[in-house]
């Protein structure tokens, strides 16, 4: 097993697919020669040449439109878009055609593209460059929408993504990129779409997280443990914002009887409260507390000096968990 971090092991799974399959093709800004802005694409335009890895224009609708016709006609485009800001001239086409084309063909014909990108904060970048666009994408019909969280997932997931009929949107946490590695297998596996984690069983509290937060409800796990709080938590990684695992979500809360959400992103309309209206619809008699989100706040990602601000601590996460364990 080789021991990777989140960008080695996209880069092994992208590797892997392309030269599994002739038909993937991988493009975006940089996504070529230089291998990205994060080289998470770094050598595979000098394996698979530039027919198959190419840089493209600065232009968010040409990429995610050409994926779409690229589709049709029988490839199977992974296209990158450099930052998560600048995916929204490139929204027009995700969400009118490539969402679409399942339905509007009365489900003869899917398209299998995945759309990449680095998403949230945390790098002390510039503005349209921190952006947590889960709940945005997560509400589109037609669209499934991944997030892993340690590199293991991250290449299972991505397979799964690339092989699948239809349009996967992969949302890469940039914060931890590089921040650890993890033993990921060398050969092809997949972990499938629509699957959540359970990491740690617990009876006392459900705690949701993803990306890189889950990280963070262990740091605050971590601190529980250090006050000398006995709680048992059960800590469950989404993965997949679209569709959602209701299945473990539910099953897991009828047994804890207390639900808490972590997010990065905003507050209102976020995936949390998604998963606390999936809680109060189907697990209600078993609740023993009032379900629980942790999230940003209702304002645009702050600039470098303020960014730390708008970022949930672990302290804060340790809080939340508390009060609803000893409600």
């Amino acid at each position: 097993m080789a021991v990777l971090n989140l960008v080695q092991a996209i880069n092994q799974a992208l590797d892997q697919k392309m030269e599994d399959d002739s038909r993937v093709v991988v493009f975006g800004e940089d996504s070529g020669f230089e291998g990205g802005v994060f080289r998470v694409t770094a050598g595979l335009q000098k394996k698979y040449g530039e027919d198959r890895v190419f840089d493209t224009p600065i232009a968010e609708a040409a990429i995610t439109g050409s994926a779409i016709g690229m589709a049709i006609n029988g490839l199977v485009p992974v296209a990158e878009i450099q930052f998560d800001g600048f995916v929204f001239p490139g929204i027009t086409e995700i969400i009118t055609h490539m969402a679409r084309y399942r339905n509007r063909s009365r489900g003869r014909y899917g398209l299998p593209i995945v759309v990449r990108f680095p998403v949230g904060g945390g790098i002390r970048a510039l503005e349209h460059h921190s952006e947590s666009l889960e709940a945005l994408f997560g509400q589109i019909p037609g669209l499934k929408v991944v997030m892993p969280s340690t590199p293991y997932d991250a290449k299972g997931l991505l397979i799964s993504a690339i092989e699948d009929q239809d349009p996967v949107i992969f949302m890469e946490p940039k914060r931890i990129y590089r921040s650890g590695k993890q033993e990921v297998p060398e050969e092809m596996y997949r972990i499938p779409i629509g699957k959540a984690k359970v990491i740690k069983e617990g009876s006392d509290v459900t705690v949701v997280a993803w990306g890189p937060f889950v990280r963070e409800v262990e740091k605050a796990m971590e601190l529980l443990k250090a006050q000398g709080e006995n709680i048992d938590i059960e800590l469950i990684d989404l993965r997949t914002i679209s569709p959602i695992d209701e299945e473990t979500i539910i099953n897991s809360v009828k047994k804890t009887g207390r639900f808490v959400v972590v997010q990065e992103a905003v507050k209102s309309y976020g995936p949390g409260a998604e998963l606390i209206a999936l809680v109060n619809e189907k697990a209600f008699l078993h609740l023993e507390a009032q379900p629980t989100r942790v999230t940003g706040f209702d304002v645009t990602v702050p600039l470098p000096r303020g960014e730390h601000f708008f970022f949930i601590q672990p302290e804060r996460i340790a809080a939340e968990i508390k009060k609803v364990a000893k409600f």
